[in-house]
């Protein structure tokens, strides 16, 4: 992965989290680059209502994470915000964020890129780079490709035997308790013990909707509470790099009980895994809900018959609606699919970023970072922008190989083998490796190339 532009042209795809942080990163570097957004706004996921479809965000929707995790560390957070900010919020920050370092010139609204193709390189070099198809017809020509497309707008749905006759929606459509469908007075099942599968399941249990909830779970999940102490959970939350992680993770398996986590306690299944080795669902409501019989728990999906639903435990229930709230797809519908895809939601990324293959292809925000998202991918953009500059050089292919498969044994070698959990990784750990290991090793590689 080597440059012959010290500058190159970039395009960025989507204006969400991922291509806002990487735009201004390169704009702090001088970098020309153009973001293509399908909608008429920033905020991607976090633009409730987004025209462009890929909003997962419902009315009621408060982040899990505190603020105090969340912010950019060159962007904090309003001191006046709530510990969990409402979506609402969360999108006035980006906006901020956005007006704050004048990205918003550089994007163009409802122009997202439709096809992006690969140039092929002459043969002393130089050419390659990347044509461009947008929206409005016309094609360009960049010397670098940031994909910051997102990862929670491709709605995956569970697949069991037989036909469910009620009506049947995915998490990401939900809105409220009267949009898309009117859910009151049904019974219904939530399929999922995500956050989303929490927070819906609670919503639709109020009595004054008079509804019959149930929760269906596969592998259950442990249940982390937002505060400790009086304070957000996620401040204690600090993993160190220096320690080995089956070390800490071993530590805080003894410690869980503190925390009443064990899914069993409020009569949901117990998990198939250990604490940490799946992503806990955080909720205060959820064992409230099923500790007062307004939610019933219950193991997997076995078939489905009619409005009857066949559980592998052996029991039955009859439904009107089925909530999926079953995670999603890693989609590129950009790219032509014998180029790349993600079958699974397994893609090879040199420090989730890169491919060992193609120098001129950057991704930013593909991975479910714990416990924080956005100083994640601003540590991304770090190395992005370097690596734009011509400043960072990585490693060879065949090195970049073996820290992939070294990584994802590291985050995700003691995790269940299920789609959610391929892009798995712990922030601290990570966040240090770039900073002190890596940028600063391609610093010292790129020195060492010959002018």
């Amino acid at each position: 992965m080597t440059h012959t532009t010290s500058t190159p042209t970039v395009a960025v795809i989507g204006a969400g989290i991922s291509g806002l942080t990487s735009a201004k990163m390169l704009a702090d570097y001088g970098v020309p680059f153009t973001v293509f957004e399908t909608s008429d706004r920033v905020g991607g996921n976090w633009a409730f209502g987004n025209p462009n479809g890929h909003s997962s965000a419902y009315r009621s929707l408060h982040i899990d994470t505190s603020k105090h995790r969340l912010s950019f560390k060159d962007f904090p957070m309003p001191e006046d915000y709530p510990d969990f900010p409402h979506h609402t919020q969360i999108k006035a920050y980006l906006d901020d964020y956005c007006d704050a370092f004048g990205l918003r010139r550089h994007i163009e609204f409802e122009n997202g890129v439709v096809h992006a193709a690969k140039l092929p390189s002459g043969e002393d070099g130089d050419g390659g780079g990347w044509e461009i198809t947008d929206q409005r017809g016309d094609t360009r020509r960049f010397d670098l490709l940031v994909v910051a497309n997102g990862h929670h707008w491709d709605p995956r749905t569970a697949e069991f035997a037989g036909e469910f006759t009620g009506e049947s929606i995915h998490s990401h459509h939900y809105i409220d308790p009267k949009d898309p469908l009117d859910f009151s007075g049904k019974r219904i099942l939530v399929v999922g013990i995500g956050n989303s599968a929490a927070d819906i399941a609670v919503e639709l249990s109020s009595k004054s909707l008079q509804n019959e909830v149930t929760l269906s779970t596969r592998s259950s999940a442990w249940i982390v509470p937002k505060y400790v102490y009086g304070l957000p959970a996620d401040k204690y939350f600090v993993t160190s790099p220096h320690i080995p992680l089956h070390w800490q993770r071993w530590v805080i398996q003894k410690m869980q009980f503190m925390t009443g986590s064990n899914p069993e306690l409020y009569g949901l299944p117990a998990p198939n895994h250990k604490f940490f080795e799946a992503h806990p669902t955080q909720s205060v409501e959820l064992p409230l809900r099923l500790g007062s019989g307004d939610i019933t728990p219950q193991g997997n999906v076995a078939r489905l018959d009619g409005r009857t639903v066949h559980f592998e435990d052996g029991t039955s229930g009859d439904f009107d609606v089925i909530v999926y709230a079953t995670g999603y797809n890693i989609t590129f519908p950009f790219f032509d699919p014998d180029f790349l895809s993600a079958p699974g939601n397994h893609i090879r990324l040199f420090k989730r970023m890169p491919k060992s293959d193609v120098d001129d292809l950057v991704f930013i925000g593909f991975a479910q970072s714990t416990p924080t998202l956005f100083p994640f991918v601003e540590a991304q953009a770090r190395l992005l922008a370097a690596y734009a500059v011509g400043a960072y050089q990585p490693p060879t292919p065949e090195e970049m190989e073996r820290v992939i498969d070294a990584d994802q044994q590291l985050y995700t070698g003691h995790v269940l083998d299920r789609p959610r959990h391929t892009q798995q990784l712990d922030y601290f750990v990570y966040e240090h490796d770039l900073r002190t290991k890596e940028i600063p090793a391609g610093l010292k590689r790129r020195a060492a190339v010959p002018a």
